[in-house]
């Protein structure tokens, strides 16, 4: 591990204070990794693999300064919403390498993209991830963007990989050190320079700024990934497309199944975008329509959150299967119908098929009692040799009598 990620030790110091790091990263990525501290399980240390540049440290120096979200109150076993910074890692000879923050991985917090397949919802939330678990989840993560913009701070690189979800569906934001902000008492503007395709609207695909509006396209696309179960709204190929085409290029396109549904081939077992209660379909189809290439008419993340917050109370849950939840305003179960049609049950373990014992072999045939031939002349003669024998016998007997 050097000094930026690669020489040789594995001290460093956290504000002035020496700690060890562990040998092996827990995580790895083109930026920086993340290694845990030896005798504080709590902790991670970020440290860049290029020689991080003095506005980064002035950034992190900056973010030290600032509490954000730490006014509202939560639950005692809530997580922070944000791992913000919280301290500066450098090397024993006093060069900037990175920071520390506060430890969420496996098994208290999973990535929200665990949320998306049925294998993981049932590894990692095996009690509890149904629907209206997911609606939940999109409630929480539009009330820390919410929040963040509320206090001037934009997200940036807003992924499903970045953010992490515990067991009460509570959300953590990670890579902090990219958020973008200004500065309340210096005046500074620190921009985002990082952005996930799948999650980039088109002004960010092309170069342009973070800002508020293409952090509530992002989370637009995470709401309706949790809300579809893992479908993502731009997924499908168009039908006038002359080779594969990507999410990226159905964003830049304007091209999304949810709201022109008739010029996209889409993937197989798609959920129909009408699980959406009619309110969040709205919403989703103004995120994945015009707001598209107008951030204007985006919904915000407060539209979000009031539309959210009123279908929590209306979950209906299922007589036949009570981990399918759904929202009211369908007449039935829509993952019993899937279930049926389909085979496959998104929100419940397959059944286990009864374990067949092996039949026994069968059983070795009995074995016939060997036959000896015998021939009958030959056994004649010899009855009467036998029998001439006793006459002979018994006649010298007599003679020899009184």
């Amino acid at each position: 591990m050097s000094a930026a990620g690669g020489g040789t030790g594995r001290r460093i110091l956290l504000d002035g204070h020496p700690v060890t790091l562990a040998e092996h990263p827990l995580k790895g990525g083109g930026e920086a990794s993340v290694f845990p501290v030896e005798g504080d399980p709590g902790v991670v240390v970020k440290l860049y693999r290029e020689r991080p540049g003095a506005e980064q440290e002035r950034r992190l120096t900056r973010m030290l300064a600032m509490s954000p979200l730490g006014d509202r109150p939560v639950d005692s076993n809530q997580a922070p919403e944000l791992a913000w910074p919280t301290a500066l890692a450098r090397s024993p000879e006093g060069a900037f390498l990175g920071y520390a923050m506060r430890r969420f991985g496996e098994p208290q917090h999973v990535q929200l993209v665990g949320l998306f397949t049925r294998s993981q919802r049932l590894r990692l939330f095996p009690d509890r991830a149904d629907w209206r678990f997911l609606l939940g989840v999109a409630w929480n993560l539009a009330f820390m963007t919410a929040r963040m913009h509320h206090e001037g701070l934009v997200v940036g690189d807003f992924s499903s990989s970045n953010v992490v979800v515990d067991r009460n569906g509570f959300v953590t934001f990670l890579d902090c050190d990219s958020i973008a902000f200004t500065d309340r008492q210096t005046r500074e503007s620190f921009a985002c320079l990082m952005h996930t395709t799948d999650y980039s609207a088109p002004e960010r695909q092309a170069g342009g700024p973070a800002t508020a509006e293409s952090d509530d396209f992002a989370l637009s696309v995470l709401v309706y990934q949790l809300l579809a179960v893992g479908n993502h709204p731009f997924g499908g190929v168009p039908h006038d497309s002359q080779e594969d085409s990507t999410v990226k290029d159905n964003i830049a396109a304007s091209i999304s199944y949810v709201v022109r549904p008739e010029k996209v081939v889409v993937p197989r077992g798609i959920i129909d975008p009408t699980v959406l209660p009619p309110g969040l379909l709205t919403l989703a189809r103004r995120a994945f329509g015009p707001g598209v290439l107008d951030p204007k008419a985006r919904p915000r993340a407060e539209d979000w959150l009031r539309a959210l917050d009123e279908e929590r109370g209306r979950v209906r849950v299922c007589q036949a299967r009570p981990r399918h939840s759904y929202g009211s305003h369908l007449m039935g179960c829509p993952w019993c119908a899937r279930a049926a049609a389909t085979g496959q049950d998104l929100f419940n373990a397959p059944p286990q098929r009864p374990r067949v014992q092996p039949p026994a072999p069968p059983a070795a045939p009995a074995q016939p009692v060997p036959v000896v031939a015998v021939n009958s002349r030959k056994l004649v003669w010899a009855l009467l040799v036998v029998l001439l024998a006793v006459i002979i016998v018994v006649a010298a007997v007599s003679a020899s009598g009184p």
